[in-house]
């Protein structure tokens, strides 16, 4: 696109900003999105603004960060509002303010801010005209629906198979149930099945202790406490890359089972919660760190995917919680996770639950290797459809 297509103007010429409002008294239910600086953060009957919405997070950790939503919504007094002016395309503004990377204009060091007037002074270049904005944003919103759809469908793959656990292995209503039933230690349990440890049928191997000065570009990566997403799952931004000594042991592959150990965060999110080990980058090796515990089964019944489901009940995180140290920094002693009481179901009903989860599980992973895909592809040609660089 040759540059005569293109003109510079300030944001203030696409965008008119206004500052959100505090938050409505009632912020647990109704249909309109409420936004802060970190996105979304609850629902309300009320709206602040309406049709198509730029929300601009304006102050502490979360300044600048950028999203776009088509419709009523809420916007509160830590963000930011943008109402899109007229001959501009509301989704190729949204992409061109996440391109520009809005906290570096940020002012103040202790308490970060982005304000009206910063905003407005920024130049930007833009086509001249609408349609061909829209051609720019329509290309990355598919991209965009795409990486969305994958995120929403393993979302449902994996509220499937805790169904089935549930329903198998809690409420005891699995294929070829009888009813009859045993007394144990753990109250009724269907016969057949016993009562035993964890450390009965899972092996803990602790991660590897490394220095900051083994962090440095290599075809091994240690999966970190980065690793574990809030609630338990797998995050695809934890890897270090590491050229320093490690145990075979601790070397994991794509559907091993790993816990975190240790937890920073405000509410003990992560400790105790379990995680399906990816290799999205493709690394020669993957190793657990020190923050990470690998589990690995004893039983030949009991698949490490099938591992994950059964810590990720509410009774091993609470055991979790109870076997914890420390005040900012928490940690769980990895000597206690052998001791956790747990039903051990049948050997053929565990086999047939590792055959139903394997399947799925490669569907999800099969999935999140598009989302990396996509990603990658659609944060490469942001910048250069943004330039003009690739014409549309």
């Amino acid at each position: 696109m040759s540059p005569s297509e293109w003109k510079d103007v300030s944001l203030e010429d696409a965008i008119e900003f206004r500052n959100g409002k505090s938050s409505p008294e009632r912020k647990d239910r109704g249909s309109n999105p409420v936004y802060g600086g970190n996105g979304v953060i609850g629902y309300t009957e009320e709206f602040n603004s309406s049709s198509e919405t730029i929300i601009v997070g304006r102050v502490g950790a979360y300044c600048g960060s950028v999203y776009f939503y088509q419709g009523k919504c809420w916007v509160t007094d830590n963000a930011i509002i943008g109402k899109i002016k007229e001959n501009y395309d509301g989704r190729f503004l949204f992409y061109l303010l996440k391109l520009l990377d809005l906290n570096s204009h940020r002012t103040g060091s202790s308490q970060p801010l982005v304000n009206q007037s910063i905003l407005n002074s920024i130049q930007v270049r833009v086509p001249k005209q609408k349609q061909v904005q829209e051609r720019i944003a329509d290309l990355l919103n598919a991209l965009d629906e795409k990486i969305e759809l994958n995120r929403q469908t393993n979302q449902t793959l994996e509220a499937i198979v805790q169904a089935i656990y549930k329903e198998w292995f809690i409420n005891f209503n699995f294929p070829g149930a009888t009813g009859e039933m045993q007394d144990s230690e753990l109250g009724p349990i269907p016969k057949g099945w016993r009562v035993g440890k964890l450390g009965d049928i899972v092996e803990f191997i602790k991660g590897v202790s490394y220095r900051s000065s083994e962090l440095m570009p290599s075809k091994y990566a240690l999966v970190t406490l980065k690793s574990i997403a809030r609630g338990g799952g797998f995050n695809n931004d934890g890897f270090k890359e590491f050229n320093g000594r490690y145990k075979e042991i601790q070397i994991l592959s794509e559907g091993d089972t790993v816990i975190a150990q240790t937890d920073i965060t405000q509410n003990a999110e992560v400790v105790g919660c379990p995680a399906i080990v990816e290799n999205p980058f493709n690394y020669e090796k993957l190793i657990a760190s020190i923050d990470i515990v690998k589990c690995v089964s004893k039983n030949t019944s009991l698949s490490s995917e099938a591992i994950y489901y059964f810590l990720k009940d509410q009774q091993f995180k609470d055991y979790c919680l109870s076997h914890t140290n420390g005040s900012t920094v928490l940690h769980l002693r990895s000597s206690e996770l052998p001791n956790y009481d747990l039903v051990i179901p049948h050997p053929d009903i565990l086999k047939l639950f590792c055959r139903i989860i394997h399947s799925i599980n490669l569907k999800m992973l099969e999935n999140n290797n598009q989302i990396q895909t996509l990603t990658k592809t659609r944060d490469n040609l942001l910048p250069k459809l943004m330039s003009g660089e690739i014409k549309v």
